[in-house]
């Protein structure tokens, strides 16, 4: 049992980190980043995406919240739980929200490459649309898993 909660604080610790990265980010990088894109794009284009970003952070950080949650289920031997199912379901839908989020913004991402040459810009949107793609995908397999789990369980339970 101190192993496996040993794994659980380090992935407490990971995702508090995480938090923490992209608290920071939003705090101080995206004010800077902000400034100097208003020096080269007229506000119809950097402004929205500004707006983008900030909004799929509230997701973010709910999905995140969200794993806390599933984490100390996990710790309190809970995992197997309608609970854990409803964590990875809106795990799930926040990973949906912010892959929404950025396809939308795509356009303007690409038109900020256009002006300034950089490809760069096109494909880190792409990272944030694939990433998130990934994390539903990933998250609705383990919901559907653990909900036969815990199907497969009730009945078992049911038959003894």
């Amino acid at each position: 049992m101190k192993r496996e909660q040993g794994s659980t604080i380090f992935l407490k610790g990971v995702v508090f980190l995480m938090g923490i990265a992209v608290l920071a980010l939003c705090i101080f990088g995206l004010p800077g980043i902000a400034n100097e894109a208003a020096e080269h794009y007229p506000e119809l284009v950097y402004l929205p995406v500004l707006i983008v970003v900030y909004t799929a952070a509230i997701p973010f950080f709910f999905a995140l919240h969200q794993t806390l949650k599933l984490l100390n289920y996990i710790d309190k031997n809970k995992a197997f739980s309608d609970s854990s199912v409803k964590a990875l379901k809106n795990i799930k839908n926040c990973a949906i929200t912010i892959s929404i989020l950025y396809v939308a913004v795509m356009p303007l991402l690409y038109l900020m490459a256009q002006e300034d040459d950089a490809p760069g810009i096109v494909a880190l949107g792409l990272v944030f649309i694939f990433a998130s793609i990934v994390i539903a995908v990933f998250a609705a397999v383990l919901q559907k898993l653990l909900k036969n789990a815990i199907d497969i369980k009730s009945e078992n339970d049911l038959t003894i």
